[in-house]
């Protein structure tokens, strides 16, 4: 039995099409642009994406707190752009420090982050279930052990407290 899918029987025609008339413009591009280019508003390029990538972060923390169901296309936006956060502080940095600066900050920051929000995507359920536990408060018997194991007299209370009678002491 096959499911009846929400989208139009066309939408993967025409993105096979867009995907391979892609390949002569990339190549047409490596060609033709100049290796070096300023701009006039480098900075508001920059700003203005990580103002969009901020609004991403918030929309999919407010959708993972909320329980919505666009929690997953939300995840998958913010991952795609961390993603491309990365690449783009790598290869347009000057060489030297800043280079290292931007591998280390991909490295340890976007792309450990956009990991987190492709697992949010491939198994939301787990990583929700996850966040209810630690939203959850702990149960009685985990205060209790908790407060045990502070006070550092666990093993003395074990000692002094009563054998069951099932149970050789």
């Amino acid at each position: 039995m096959s499911v009846e899918s929400p989208i139009p029987r066309w939408v993967p025609g025409l993105m096979g099409l867009v995907a391979i008339f892609l390949v002569p413009w990339t190549l047409y591009l490596t060609f033709t642009l100049p290796s070096r280019h300023l701009t006039e508003h480098y900075d508001l390029a920059w700003v203005g994406f990580d103002v969009g990538l901020a609004t991403a972060f918030a929309a999919t923390a407010w959708a993972a707190y909320r329980r919505l169901r666009w929690l997953v296309p939300l995840a998958a936006v913010t991952a795609t752009m961390l993603l491309c956060d990365a690449w783009f502080d790598v290869v347009t940095s000057q060489g030297g420090g800043e280079v290292v600066e931007a591998a280390l900050e991909a490295a340890f920051g976007e792309l450990p982050l956009a990991a987190l929000c492709a697992y949010i995507v491939v198994d939301v359920e787990r990583f929700v279930a996850t966040v209810d536990r630690f939203r959850r408060p702990p149960t009685t018997a985990a205060r209790r052990a908790a407060l045990r194991a502070m006070s550092g007299d666990a093993r003395a209370e074990r000692r002094a407290a009563p054998t069951r009678p099932d149970r050789r002491a």
